[in-house]
C-alpha cells in the first residue's frame, strides 16, 4: 500500500519522461577518458593502456590524443568520475560494476568482447565495456586495447567533424569554386574567403584572430608536375606564403613528417611539420602544418592544397582533424 507522503513523490516521477533516478548531464572533455577496472587488474595494465591510450601527435609539442584517468569501482570519487562522456570499463560478467552497467540500460549479459553502451549513469554519455571472459585476465584486456584505441579515436574524429560544420556546409561556394577554378572543398559556412589569380585562401578566425585561426589555401602549377619532391613542395609553399600570407612562416623541419599518397585517385605527396613565424617578428609564434601537392592530370595542373593552425594554449587534434577533414574534400576531377 502507498502512505499518502510517498503519492505525490511517485506522481511527480510519474509525470516527467524520465525515472526518479534522472540521469545528469556527463561532463568532461570527449578527449578524458575514466577507465575503470579493479585495482590489482589495473597494476598490470596500467602502462599498456596509457601506451595504447595516450598516443603522441606533434603540433607545436607533443601532445596527447587523450588523457587516461584510472578510477577505482565505488571509491569515494565514483559518484562523480562514473558521469564523464567517455568511459572505459573492464572486467568479467561477475564484476558488479559490469553487471551495473548492463542492468542500467536494461541490456542481458553479451558475450565477452567489447561492446559500447550509451547513456549509462548520465546523459550524452559513451561506455565502452570490455567484457572479460570469466578468469580472463590481463593478456586478455592487453589485446583488445588495439580495437578500443581506433574505436575511440573514431569516435573524437566524428565529433570533431560535427563541430566543425555546426554552422553548416558551404555547398554553394563548392559550385562557385568548380565553377570559376575547376576544384572543389566542402568548407563550414563561417569560413570567409578571397581569391587573387590561381590562389584562393579559406579562413575562420573565429572568436578572435589572437586566439584561433585555422586557413586553407589552394593553389597550382601548370602545365602539371609529375613528380613533385619535399623540397620543391616547400618552395611552392613558401612561395605561397611570401605572396599571400598576411605573417611569414617558417617551417620547422625538425620533426617533419612526409608520406608519399594517393588522394581520391590522384598521386599526392602530404607534409606534416610546423610552422614559426621568424625571430624578428618580436613574438613567438606557431602551430602545426598539413599540406598536400596532388597532380591533376585531367586539367594538367599539380595543386598545392596548405592549411595551417595557430591556437596558443590549446589541445590542437581536434583543429587538426578539422583542417584534415577540409583537405580531403578536396575536388579536381
Amino acid at each position: 500500500m502507498i502512505s499518502k507522503w510517498c503519492l505525490p513523490a511517485l506522481l511527480i516521477c510519474l509525470s516527467i519522461t524520465v525515472a526518479c533516478d534522472t540521469r545528469g548531464l556527463s561532463y568532461g572533455d570527449p578527449n578524458s577518458i575514466i577507465v575503470v577496472m579493479a585495482p590489482e587488474q589495473w597494476e598490470e595494465v596500467a602502462e599498456d593502456v596509457y601506451t595504447s591510450l595516450e598516443t603522441r601527435i606533434v603540433t607545436v609539442r607533443d601532445e596527447k590524443m587523450f588523457t587516461v584517468t584510472y578510477q577505482e569501482p565505488y571509491d569515494e570519487f565514483w559518484p562523480n568520475l562514473r558521469r564523464f562522456q567517455q568511459m572505459l570499463v573492464a572486467g568479467p560478467p561477475a564484476a558488479p560494476w559490469i553487471q551495473e552497467a548492463f542492468d542500467r540500460v536494461g541490456e542481458e549479459m553479451p558475450q565477452p568482447g567489447i561492446h559500447e553502451l550509451t547513456d549509462v549513469w548520465s546523459r550524452g554519455q559513451n561506455v565502452t565495456v570490455v567484457l572479460l571472459s570469466d578468469g580472463g585476465g590481463a593478456d586478455e584486456l592487453k589485446s583488445h586495447l588495439p580495437a578500443i584505441h581506433d574505436m575511440l579515436d573514431g569516435q573524437y574524429r566524428g565529433y570533431a567533424r560535427n563541430r566543425m560544420y555546426m554552422s553548416g556546409v558551404d555547398s554553394a561556394l563548392a559550385d562557385t569554386l568548380y565553377a570559376q577554378a575547376g576544384f572543389s572543398m566542402m568548407l563550414p559556412e563561417v569560413y570567409r574567403w578571397r581569391a587573387t589569380d590561381s590562389t584562393y585562401m579559406f579562413r575562420n578566425d573565429n572568436p578572435d584572430p589572437s586566439e584561433l585561426i585555422r586557413e586553407v589555401s589552394v593553389t597550382w602549377l601548370s602545365p602539371a608536375v609529375t613528380s613533385l619532391n619535399t623540397d620543391e613542395v616547400l618552395a611552392l609553399r613558401a612561395q605561397l606564403v611570401t605572396d599571400h600570407y598576411l605573417e611569414p612562416q617558417d617551417v620547422v623541419l625538425d620533426g617533419m613528417n612526409v608520406e608519399n599518397t594517393e588522394h581520391e585517385g590522384h598521386e599526392a605527396l602530404e607534409i606534416q611539420a610546423q610552422w614559426r613565424n621568424p625571430p624578428d617578428r618580436g613574438w613567438p609564434a606557431g602551430g602545426p602544418i598539413i599540406a598536400r601537392a596532388i597532380t591533376c592530370e585531367s586539367q594538367d595542373r599539380t595543386y598545392l592544397v596548405d592549411s595551417w593552425l595557430y591556437a596558443p594554449g590549446r589541445e590542437k587534434y581536434e583543429y587538426m582533424i578539422q583542417l584534415e577533414t577540409i583537405l580531403d574534400s578536396f575536388r579536381c576531377s
